[in-house]
């Protein structure tokens, strides 16, 4: 992230340049951290590797690539966050030449841990070992020993499935691949200092969701926003719409979908439909036509 917003992600360096990777924090000689009212907060880097190049850039698509290209254009800002010392690194959903990244063992063994020498552990995503076959959770027991033994140290957000138990007493994902996840999370946690402290500081959590916090997101959502060319020309603009506009074409299956607008990781994990989860709305009269194509 090269765009800083103050509050949100720290401070933009004295000397840093527009458009290098940009991981906020100081450097620890072990591990490197997040700075937060003293307290050490460990930084995941993340998705490894090339969910930026899937094929029309849909979300866990295949990354068609060379490796050349896969070192040059997608592995760079994972090469300054392990020099920084990143405590973990996320798996991402996509694939790279028709290959799930949660189950590539040359990408995440042998390029990230041995050949980079990460030292942290190495997280699923959200139900990404499921999604190793197609459809998703088809063969979990083939799921989890193909991410296990790919080198993912733990499966993170599903902790209530235990097949992996089954494998390792059975000797089907050997003991050392266990030995080497518990020795990467353990140290994270010597390194953070969850042994000494162990508990977290719930001193401020009654600030939690105060309006200063609100005023703070939304000024992300502003500063993330994709803007679109107003109108044809600086002599021409369309916005601002006049408000006695005789009509307006809103296109797209979503265009009257407040919910799905708002997209996922907002109120459910993919978004969900719907327009009524919003208050002081102000309500037009409005037609909508459908199935025009």
């Amino acid at each position: 992230m090269t765009e800083i917003i103050p509050g949100l992600q720290g401070d933009l360096p004295a000397g840093s340049r527009k458009g290098v990777p940009y991981v906020a924090g100081n450097t620890s000689d072990l591990f490197f951290t997040l700075s937060w009212h003293g307290k050490n907060v460990a930084a995941c880097a993340k998705h490894y590797v090339g969910d930026g190049g899937t094929t029309n850039g849909i979300n866990e698509n295949n990354t068609v690539t060379d490796w050349h290209c896969l070192l040059s254009i997608h592995m760079p800002g994972y090469y300054t966050s392990i020099i920084k010392g990143v405590s973990t690194v996320m798996v991402s959903y996509s694939s790279w030449n028709g290959v799930k990244m949660h189950a590539n063992g040359n990408l995440v063994t042998g390029f990230l841990k041995n050949k980079l020498r990460f030292r942290g552990f190495v997280i699923s995503d959200w139900e990404g070992i499921d999604r190793i076959t197609s459809p998703p959770h088809a063969n979990y027991s083939y799921s989890i020993q193909a991410g296990i033994s790919a080198g993912i140290d733990t499966v993170v957000m599903v902790p209530s499935n235990f097949t992996l138990t089954f494998q390792v007493k059975n000797k089907i994902i050997p003991m050392s691949r266990i030995d080497d996840a518990v020795r990467r999370i353990l140290r994270v946690k010597f390194t953070m200092g969850l042994f000494e402290d162990p508990l977290a500081d719930t001193s401020q959590v009654n600030q939690l969701g105060s309006q200063e916090h609100r005023e703070l997101a939304r000024e992300a959502v502003r500063r993330s926003l994709v803007h679109l060319k107003n109108g044809e020309g600086a002599d021409a603009p369309l916005l601002p719409l006049p408000m006695k506009a005789p009509k307006i074409l809103v296109a797209g299956s979503h265009a009257d979908n407040l919910r799905y607008q708002c997209g996922g990781w907002t109120i459910q994990w993919q978004g969900l439909s719907g327009n009524n989860l919003t208050s002081g709305k102000r309500q037009f009269n409005v037609s909508v036509l459908r199935d025009l194509l």
